[in-house]
Formats: C-alpha cells, sequence, structure tokens
C-alpha cells in the first residue's frame, strides 16, 4: 500500500508510548497498535485529529504517500 504511517517515528519525537498515547486518545492500545505497524486498513478523521492534538503535529506528519 503506497501510504506509509509514520506514527511510530512522530511518538517517538514526542517521547510518548503506546500505552500514555491510547489513554490520551481514547483508543485501545491494541488499535493504537494496529495503526502505529501501518496494518489499518481506515482512520477516522476524529482519532487522527486526536492524535494531532496530543502529538502536537500535523496529518502529513503521520500520513505519507510513497509510490512503489
Amino acid at each position: 500500500m503506497p501510504i506509509v504511517v509514520n506514527l511510530d517515528v512522530m511518538m517517538a519525537r514526542r517521547k510518548i508510548s503506546l500505552n500514555e498515547l491510547s489513554e490520551k486518545v481514547d483508543i485501545t492500545p491494541a488499535n493504537l497498535s494496529i495503526l502505529k505497524t501501518g496494518k489499518a486498513k481506515a482512520i477516522r478523521f476524529s482519532t487522527l485529529e486526536a492524535i494531532c492534538k496530543v502529538l502536537d503535529c500535523q496529518p502529513a506528519d503521520i500520513l505519507e504517500y510513497k509510490e512503489k
């Protein structure tokens, strides 16, 4: 899939753990892990908004398009 999820990179930059982010965003650690590993098929805008708010970043910092 040409959409790359860089959530792990942003989490490392902000020095926040998966569990801490899941609590602040109100999403289960399992679902957040699926998103973090790039296995998610979709993301709700409300979830993306909450992640961006907590990590103080833009959606483009998390999602990237790369051609194969």
